[in-house]
């Protein structure tokens, strides 16, 4: 599934085996997040994570920050 353009965010459903597989493929997306000081908003319920970015110092748009870290998302996520 693509990453896609909603209400100025870009918006992604990520899907895990279970509860300790999504928590686990949060904490690596925190630790990129933090390295690019790119940070997401988004929620975690049992297998899945679901994640928008947009850039707030720009207005709360997408940017090619967002673009960047979706990017280094999809790598972990393979």
């Amino acid at each position: 599934m693509a990453w896609i353009e909603k209400d100025n965010s870009l918006c992604k459903v990520f899907t895990f085996k279970d509860f300790s597989e999504a928590f686990a493929f949060m904490t690596r997306v925190a630790l990129i997040a933090e390295k690019q000081n790119h940070h997401p908003l988004w929620t975690n319920v049992w297998n899945k994570v679901d994640i928008r970015l947009s850039t707030h110092d720009a207005g709360d748009i997408v940017t090619d920050k967002d673009r960047k870290l979706a990017e280094a998302i999809d790598k972990l996520a393979g």
